[in-house]
């Protein structure tokens, strides 16, 4: 199933220690200038500030912001179902892939989510198993979305919330509120 932290790419968990020192850091520092005018750098200082406060609003904002998802994916390592995000990201990579290279790419997630036994096999229902098995006949940019829809709600139910309530979340968030 999970190959642990060495299956996370080094640069993301280098990211994931960066973006604690980052959020710690820039709390620390001035936000505005001698005059009490708003630098340029200050607005992008304070938007990366508060996005951590960002990611509790949404699963989806969590998704969609870089730091965010390094941070969330860093977390499923550490609970051993980095899997998940792998197979979702994996997913939205598929369906950006030119119809020539369809086939090869579905076969690798296939056979590295889906299938039973599959090295970083991700949990599924039987009947989402078939349907993604069947779909694998003739492979198109949707014939993962059924199985990636399951595991996006699984981890918005279940690993999010944990992930709300990790230690490195609060602290982030205590941090941002106090800065």
């Amino acid at each position: 199933m999970c190959r642990g932290l060495e299956s996370l790419p080094i640069t993301c968990l280098e990211r994931a220690k960066e973006l604690r020192a980052l959020f710690g850091s820039l709390l620390q520092r001035s936000d505005h200038s001698i005059t009490g005018q708003a630098k340029k750098s200050d607005k992008l200082r304070l938007h990366e500030v508060n996005e951590p406060l960002k990611w509790k609003e949404s699963f989806d904002n969590l998704l969609s912001s870089q730091n965010g998802l390094c941070l969330f994916r860093a977390f499923l390592v550490s609970e051993f179902s980095e899997e998940n995000i792998a197979f979702y990201l994996a997913c939205e990579d598929y369906r950006t892939t030119k119809p020539s290279k369809l086939a090869a790419k579905a076969k690798k997630i296939y056979e590295e989510f889906i299938c039973c036994d599959a090295p970083r096999e991700v949990n599924l229902d039987y009947a989402t198993r078939e349907i993604t098995k069947e779909n694998m006949k003739r492979p198109n940019q949707s014939c993962f979305d059924q199985a990636q829809d399951k595991i996006h709600t699984l981890m918005e139910k279940d690993c999010y919330p944990r992930f709300l309530r990790s230690s490195v979340y609060l602290e982030l968030t205590t941090k941002t509120k106090t800065g």
